[in-house]
């Protein structure tokens, strides 16, 4: 499968306007594991998640196929960059803690990934990918999000966005698993502005706006004002994740 690029073009943009992940879920994924040597995050986008794990591992390698993500990936002593992809990378052989893949794991090549995910773990190493869908907020303002995502910009949507929406039930996923993870959610507290800013980093927003030349989130902005009350106001914006976390076999 060919590197598809939803997002180099934004990254900036996607970087400043992402939401960010709650602190137990690393926690949670760090005490599954028996050693805190090294993780590797793939296809790491901004660093957001590998940013969080320095805190839980000595070093992190973080991986993305885009330049333009990697470059726009904040400096951290602990953390080495690379522009790689999820199916190679220039790790050794069972010399990982943990494999990670944030809002990235639909893009992948799911079983070439996950044969070199089994190269790089260590004997009963963990790996756990996870994902976030549609925003909650309120009935209102939840009824026009859906009129845009599944409307307005339902046929700019890449096919694999299924598997969000789904949760990753779909996906392909051979590792023992870990069962009964707590359920997470990222939480925001958002002004309308900031709300309407990460609409636009979708990449079905970003190829409406390439393909029409217009802006589909301020076609509805008007719609989303009327839900939302005083656009100043900062309101709870939140994001059910779907975890899937699994281990590989001991020697």
């Amino acid at each position: 499968m060919a590197f598809q690029d939803h997002f180099s073009g934004h990254a900036t943009d996607y970087a400043r306007a992402r939401p960010t992940y709650p602190h137990a879920l690393f926690a949670w994924i760090s005490d599954q594991c028996r050693h805190h040597d090294l993780a590797w995050d793939v296809g790491c986008g901004n660093g957001q998640a590998s940013l969080a794990l320095v805190h839980h591992f000595q070093r992190v390698h973080a991986s993305d196929p885009s330049e333009a993500q990697i470059a726009a990936a904040p400096s951290d002593p602990r953390v080495t960059w690379r522009v790689e992809s999820a199916e190679h990378s220039a790790l050794r052989n069972h010399s990982v803690d943990l494999v990670t893949a944030a809002q990235a794991y639909h893009w992948f090549n799911q079983e070439r990934f996950c044969a070199e995910a089994q190269r790089v773990l260590r004997p009963g190493g963990v790996i756990a990918v996870w994902c976030y869908g549609r925003t909650r907020v309120d009935h209102g303002v939840d009824d026009v999000f859906n009129e845009l995502y599944e409307h307005r910009l339902g046929p700019y949507w890449p096919p694999e966005r299924r598997h969000v929406d789904d949760g990753y039930r779909h996906l392909p996923f051979p590792f023992e698993p870990i069962s009964d993870p707590p359920r997470f959610e990222m939480t925001a507290e958002w002004d309308l502005g900031q709300y309407l800013d990460y609409l636009r980093t979708w990449s079905s927003s970003q190829r409406f706006l390439k393909e029409t030349g217009r802006d589909a989130v301020s076609e509805s902005g008007s719609a989303f004002a009327s839900a939302w009350g005083d656009p100043a106001r900062r309101r709870e914006v939140r994001w059910p994740i779907s975890l899937k976390a699994g281990r590989t076999a001991d020697d």
